[in-house]
């Protein structure tokens, strides 16, 4: 797949280009060229990233950093299946715990809610860093939701980061899983606090908290491309008659 010539390689994770120093010189360019590509597309095309982590690991399957690259493409994608495994060998490699979370959340979307509330009771959610447990908790609460256990959804999320004023980069996301199970669950006043309480933490638009809470005001949106393209109709097709009046009088004027 063609790489644009100023993706040089170097823009690449530092903890990632040591792992691809075991590699020769020119194999670990495109190899960091191919994983610069996924970080790039993988949120504004996956199935483009996808395309260039299959081409990394083609090239590096035996570096845990790629095939944690390919997996998140897959998941991206929506290949449980596929990240799943590649997430697996990831971890089987580095040794590390940080991918428990999302490899529970691949068993949730294949499907099987009851392995991903298994994993959130295993001793490695205990070696988690702080983000990694408020992540674990969030898809445990899923798998409840998955099992129409909305109650214990909702009884998942309650936790001392929910009650903390302290923002995070995961806190607006914890408050809207909360806010969106309340909701679910029929309890809308303490939903639209929740969203309110998520979009004052959401800085960098993660969530679609304001949609929501004007979801809930009765407030309705207008495609601002489609009112545009109104306003061309009206101009060309729409005779104003005070205009046309003026014309008549200025014509008169002449005569």
């Amino acid at each position: 797949m063609p790489i644009p010539p100023e993706v040089t390689g170097e823009e690449i994770d530092p903890d990632v280009r040591q792992e691809l120093m075991s590699l020769p010189k020119g194999l670990a360019e495109d190899v960091s060229r191919n994983l610069v590509m996924v970080a790039q597309l993988i949120d504004e095309d996956p199935e483009k990233a996808y395309g260039y982590s299959r081409v990394a690991l083609r090239l590096a399957s035996r570096v845990a950093a790629v095939r944690e690259a390919a997996g998140f493409a897959a998941y991206a994608t929506q290949k449980y299946s596929e990240a799943l495994a590649e997430f697996r060998a990831a971890r089987r490699m580095s040794g590390g715990v940080e991918l428990w979370p999302v490899m529970a959340d691949c068993e949730r979307g294949l499907g099987r809610p009851e392995r991903a509330l298994a994993m959130a009771g295993e001793p490695e959610v205990q070696k988690l860093d702080k983000a990694g447990q408020v992540e674990m908790r969030l898809v445990a609460a899923g798998a409840r939701r998955d099992l129409g256990q909305l109650d214990a959804a909702i009884v998942t999320l309650q936790s001392p980061e929910l009650a903390s004023s302290a923002v995070h980069p995961w806190t607006a996301r914890l408050r809207y899983a909360y806010a969106d199970a309340l909701l679910a669950a029929g309890r809308e006043q303490e939903a639209r606090e929740w969203f309110g309480k998520a979009l004052e933490a959401d800085k960098d638009g993660a969530t679609d908290a304001s949609d929501r809470l004007a979801e809930m005001d009765g407030v309705e949106f207008v495609d601002a491309f489609d009112e545009d393209e109104s306003d061309d109709s009206d101009e060309s097709g729409v005779v104003d008659l005070e205009d046309e009046d003026d014309e008549d009088d200025r014509d008169g004027d002449k005569g």
